[in-house]
């Protein structure tokens, strides 16, 4: 019979990052304060020629091999793995899996690495929606190079509430506000002007937007020049000619659109320049060859 020493070494098996698996196994260890562990993980396990050259060493040290895979395959190959080198294992999911299928009746996806890519988006969008607000209506231009979308547009255009749309699908978001006779700052112009995204409304439409503001503030519209029908006009044309002189950046009209057809354009506009880059990168890495 082998002896138990008191040093043990547990060897996890992921289909992801195996965090699961260690986290249940320190937890587990800490009611066996007077044993020393040693871990070693295998993340992204997804065939059997791996699990194979894992268990040729778990089965020489007589380790304990704990493992987090979904696949109903791979479980039964460790399963029957373990019975002939004669190695303990521990199946975190599969139990857990099986009570799910009958209790819901459905069969799971049986995609690896699942949680590990919905923690990924959850911690984009936190860092995303923290930075857009860090960087509301112009403030801290001087990062503004960490941005993924600058946008740029006169009072009431929507801007902030289009930010903060954008941040919530993970896009790190600027905006920068356009005030007439006011020059832009020249950071704007320092950074890749791809990011940058130009909004635009219609005269009338601004208007009215404007003028019913003042009222649920209790103002006038004869209180300034905000809600003027002819300042409002000329605010748009300056804001149109500074959009005239960067050609590169894409023009918006927000007018009577809602916040998610507008983000939708950008968000694809984003995504088809990704694939462009990708398709790019991919012809100068293998170009063809000279005939």
């Amino acid at each position: 019979m082998m002896q138990i020493n008191d040093k043990l070494k547990v060897i996890v098996i992921s289909d992801g990052t195996g965090e699961t698996a260690s986290a249940i196994t320190r937890a587990a260890m800490t009611q066996f304060q007077d044993k020393e562990i040693f871990f070693t993980r295998y993340k992204n396990i997804r065939t059997r020629e791996q699990i194979d050259a894992i268990f040729q060493e778990a089965a020489i040290h007589h380790d304990i091999v704990v493992y987090t895979i979904v696949s109903v395959e791979l479980r039964a190959y460790i399963a029957e793995l373990s019975k002939r080198d004669h190695v303990r294992s521990v199946d975190v999911m599969g139990p857990l899996l099986t009570t799910f299928s009958n209790f819901f009746e459905a069969e799971p996806n049986y995609q690896p690495g699942l949680l590990h890519a919905v923690n990924d988006l959850y911690f984009k969008r936190v860092a995303a929606i923290e930075f857009t607000l860090n960087h509301d209506d112009g403030r801290n231009i001087s990062s503004l190079e960490e941005a993924e979308v600058v946008l740029v547009g006169i009072s009431r255009t929507s801007k902030t509430p289009l930010s903060m749309y954008l941040s919530l699908e993970g896009i790190k978001t600027v905006n920068v506000p356009i005030v007439m006779g006011v020059p832009l700052p020249e950071k704007l112009f320092q950074v890749d002007q791809r990011k940058i995204f130009g909004l635009t409304i219609d005269p009338d439409a601004l208007f009215q937007i404007r003028k019913n503001r003042l009222s649920r503030l209790g103002l006038s519209n004869d209180e300034g020049d905000y809600a003027d029908i002819s300042k409002v006009s000329e605010e748009i044309e300056w804001a149109n000619r500074i959009f005239s002189e960067n050609k590169r950046w894409p023009v918006f009209n927000v007018t009577g659109k809602a916040l998610e057809e507008t983000a939708a354009e950008i968000i694809k506009l984003l995504n088809m320049r990704k694939v462009n880059r990708f398709k790019q990168s991919k012809r100068f890495e293998d170009p063809k060859p000279e005939e």
